[in-house]
């Protein structure tokens, strides 16, 4: 499975959303990501990807969109 394709099943499975038609929309304006979905999303991301998640790293505008969230993830893979 694609990190892409991972992502979007994640979001479906922790929060019971469908990001594939919203790729690139701020998933916080949405209603999609709080303070408490982005810390699951990170121990999940952290646990399937085998990957550390600076706080540092994972700043709102910097991971707002599933698209961002997934340029992240490819990067922290390839650090």
């Amino acid at each position: 499975m694609s990190t892409k394709e991972t992502v979007i099943d994640l979001f479906d499975r922790l929060f019971m959303e469908d990001v594939s038609d919203m790729m690139d929309e701020d998933l916080f304006d949405a209603g999609v990501l709080d303070s408490l979905g982005t810390v699951e999303l990170i121990v999940e991301i952290e646990s399937i990807f085998n990957i550390k998640v600076p706080i540092s790293e994972f700043g709102r505008e910097d991971w707002n969109t599933a698209n961002k969230i997934i340029q992240g993830i490819e990067e922290l893979q390839h650090a």
